[in-house]
Order: structure tokens, then C-alpha cells, then sequence
């Protein structure tokens, strides 16, 4: 067995089944826990979200982020290649009912992701040079202490540094680059080399410059992409309402049937679920790194925004490109991921399908190598110090650069592998913290707003 089978294996049994598992678990224990947090607290998160849309400068102070900016960071991150992909692979593979299950996993995501904004929130820490940072590591260390926590935490750190740093963003890099070689005949090497470039000067902005570009594109790159969908989608107006049947009925029963129809329910459920967790990140300990540098003046706020993430990422942009392969038409044409959203645009755009992918390609996965660069960073400076940065930020741009030359099926499968394993780490935690979080969510609500609306 070589390398690669090995490492499809574990990938199999991973998003197959444990983590599924696992985060569908952790959802449902933080849904309840905290007593329907996603549909309570969505209201302040989303005045928070875009309250500070066009907020001050100076609202970050100078050392962390605005929560907007944080939240642009994270959904940065977030709104990758997978929206044009993994909504279309789900669908392929799994019908339009797994998009049924990709909104349970959302709604699920949302109490967990706001587990992870307040635990961040609560364990960040402040450097000697007064750069804020956080993320699972520390409050891995929080709920363990010891050998063990340490331990737990190194893992945790090694796996996101190589899954998202080095590995995922080669994966990204390789999107645009094929992409726009399609759509305009450029070189891969040569898009490869200009996002490097680009992504340089980012990096060595540090978080102020991250912050900065992260909120300029986050907003230009969902306006763009939502008024392209909805343009299709309207075009097809007629097929909205047997689209959202297709879904619902799909998802309980499967156009399929005899014996065959248990397995294909259990497809949809699988693919439909897994898409939605690893689309939005809700759980997998990516996006804590944003949410923990936001200047916020108590914990449970920056929870509140760090739904709302979760919200864009399916509810909205996700869901646009389901519904634009839907109604399209598209999805009995035997393509699947990023090729089948590409399909679907070109029913309407023509050529320019294909230019319209090209351009959401470089907005989403330029976003998202920004992201997980910082989010990789954190881990850097937890292993080996601030120092040791600079070296980081050289290794992922050639990574950038090397991922635009050719798909290197054994790089994106362990891409996905410790991607996946990360999730443990992580998930071990939140449920050791559990309580933590409710005395958290209890202090807000029982004195924190309460003494805030007095004036205190």
C-alpha cells in the first residue's frame, strides 16, 4: 500500500464517520447548553458585525483587531475555494438533499464556533512586544493542565501549521493558478509568483496590514460573488421553487429506489454534513486565532460575530452556488466541484462563466492563504517565538509558489488528513471547557449586560 492510499484510508474513516461524529455532537451539546445561542444571540451579532462595518480606525486600539476585522479575517478564511466546490461536490455525489444537511451543520457550527470565539477570547495572551494573539493552544493548555496539555497543544499547533500554512495554501495557490490559466491562458507559474509576491507584502505587514486587506476584500468579494449568483439564479426564476423542494424531499428521500435508497440517504447525509463542518470551519480550531485578537469588552461579544461567519459562509454564500447548480440544470451534467460550478455559471455567462470563476478563485483562495497564514503564524510564535516568523512567512510563499505548478494528489490529500486530525485536538478541549463557556455566557447576560445598560 503506498503513501497516499494510507493517507486516503484515515482521510475515509475521518470525515466518514469520527468527526461527523464528533462535531455534530459538539454542536448539539453547545445548542443545548447554551440554550439555542445561534438564534438568541444573532441579532447582536449581526449589529455587532456590521455596526462595525464602518467603524474608526481606532476602534482596534494597537494591539488587536476591531471585531469586524477579526470577523473579516476569519471569514477570509472561511469563504475559500470550497464555496465553489464543496457545495457542488456535495450535491454531485450526495444530491441536492445534502444541502438540507449542510444548513444542520451550520445551524449546529453556529453555537460551537461561538464556544470557540469566547474561549479564545478568554485565554489570549499579550507578547513582550505587545502583538495580541490566541487560539486552541492556549486554551488547550487552559483545560489540561500539565504534561498532557502541553502535549495536546504541540499536536494541535504542528497539524494547522502543516495543514493550512504550508499544505492548504498550496491547494489555494493551485486554484487560481489553474483558474486563470483556463480562463486567460496565463502561465500557472507565473500567477503562482504573483501571489506569492502579494502575499508577501501582506505578511510582513503583520496583523494591522492583514486586518486592513482582509476587511477591504472580504466585503468587495461577497458583493461580487452574491450579485453574479443571484444574477443567474433570478434568471432561473421559475426553477427557485422545485429547487428548494429538491432539497427539502431529497434530504429525508432520495431520488433513488429499492435497497439502494438507505445508501444514498446516508450519502447525502455524509456529504451534506461534511461539506457544511469543513466549509465553515465551525469546530476545527482555525478561526479562534481571528476571533481572540478582536478588542471587544467582553468575551461572549466577539462569540456573537464569530456566528455570523458561519451564517455568511453557508446560509448565504454557499447556498448561492447550490442554488445556481440547481436551477441551472447543472448538476446531471457529470461534472463535479469546482468544474460543475463553472458549468453552471456558463449556462447563463457563456465565456464568461469562466472569467467570473477566475476572478471569485483569486478573491476567495488569495483571502483564505491571508487567513490561514495568520492563523499558522499564532502557532509559530506559541512553538518557536517571534523570531521564527519571518522564516514562516518565506516557507508558505514558496509553497504558493510550488502549489501553482501542478496538483500533487499526495500534498492535497494530507492537506485534508491533518486538516481533519486537527479536529481533535480541539474538540477535546471545547468539551473539557463546556462549563466554562456556559459560567462565561451566564457572566454576560447575568451581569455584564445588565451593569452595561445601567451605565456602569
Amino acid at each position: 500500500m503506498s503513501i497516499n492510499d494510507l493517507v486516503l484510508k484515515v482521510n475515509d474513516v475521518l470525515t466518514g464517520s469520527v468527526l461527523i461524529i464528533a462535531l455534530v455532537g459538539i454542536g448539539l451539546l453547545f445548542t443545548f447548553k447554551l440554550g439555542f445561542i445561534q438564534i438568541r444571540g444573532f441579532k447582536d451579532g449581526w449589529n455587532r458585525t456590521f455596526g462595525g462595518l464602518f467603524s474608526k480606525k481606532g476602534d482596534a486600539g494597537k494591539d488587536g483587531m476591531s471585531s469586524f476585522q477579526a470577523l473579516a479575517t476569519a471569514i477570509a478564511a472561511q469563504v475559500g475555494t470550497g464555496n465553489i466546490a464543496g457545495a457542488a461536490t456535495a450535491i454531485a455525489v450526495g444530491g441536492p438533499g445534502a444541502i438540507f444537511w449542510m444548513w444542520i451543520s451550520a445551524f449546529l457550527g453556529m453555537s460551537t464556533i461561538f464556544a470557540e470565539a469566547v474561549m479564545a477570547q478568554k485565554f489570549k495572551q499579550v507578547s513582550d512586544d505587545g502583538t495580541v494573539t490566541g487560539g486552541p493552544v492556549y486554551y488547550i493548555r487552559a483545560a489540561f493542565k500539565g504534561t498532557f496539555g502541553k502535549v495536546l497543544a504541540a499536536i494541535f499547533a504542528v497539524l494547522i501549521i502543516f495543514a493550512l500554512g504550508f499544505m492548504g495554501n498550496a491547494v489555494q495557490s493551485n486554484s487560481i493558478a489553474a483558474s486563470w490559466n483556463t480562463a486567460f491562458g496565463i502561465p500557472k507559474i507565473a500567477m503562482g509568483i504573483f501571489v506569492a509576491v502579494v502575499s508577501l507584502f501582506v505578511f510582513t505587514g503583520g496583523m494591522k496590514r492583514i486586518a486592513k486587506v482582509t476587511e477591504l476584500i472580504v466585503p468587495i468579494m461577497a458583493a461580487f460573488y452574491i450579485l453574479g449568483s443571484l444574477i443567474v439564479i433570478f434568471a432561473n426564476v421559475t426553477a427557485i421553487p422545485a429547487a428548494f423542494h429538491d432539497i427539502i424531499i431529497g434530504a429525508f428521500k432520495p431520488a433513488v429506489a429499492g435497497g439502494a435508497m438507505g445508501a444514498t440517504l446516508k450519502l447525502a447525509v455524509q456529504k451534506g454534513v461534511a461539506r457544511g463542518l469543513f466549509s465553515n470551519e465551525a469546530g476545527m480550531g482555525s478561526t479562534p486565532h481571528a476571533h481572540a485578537v478582536a478588542k471587544v469588552n467582553h468575551p461572549v461579544e466577539q462569540g456573537f460575530v464569530a456566528m455570523i461567519g458561519v451564517f455568511i459562509d453557508t446560509f448565504v454564500i454557499l447556498n448561492l452556488t447550490a442554488l445556481v447548480i440547481i436551477t441551472t440544470g447543472s448538476r446531471t451534467s457529470g461534472f463535479t466541484g469546482a468544474e460543475l460550478s463553472q458549468y453552471a455559471f456558463s449556462t447563463l455567462y457563456g465565456k464568461f462563466g469562466e472569467i467570473f470563476i477566475a476572478i471569485c478563485m483569486l478573491f476567495f483562495a488569495f483571502s483564505t492563504i491571508i487567513g490561514w497564514y495568520f492563523f499558522g503564524e499564532a502557532n509559530i510564535r506559541y512553538l518557536f517565538g517571534a523570531k521564527a516568523v519571518k522564516i514562516y512567512s518565506i516557507i508558505v510563499c514558496i509553497c504558493v509558489v510550488l502549489g501553482s505548478l501542478q496538483e500533487v494528489e499526495l500534498v492535497w490529500n494530507m492537506a485534508d488528513c491533518f486538516n481533519s486530525l486537527m479536529v481533535i485536538p480541539n474538540a477535546i478541549a471545547l468539551i473539557a471547557l463546556s462549563g466554562l463557556v456556559k459560567k462565561t455566557h451566564d457572566d454576560y447576560y447575568n451581569n455584564f449586560l445588565p451593569n452595561r445598560k445601567k451605565g456602569k
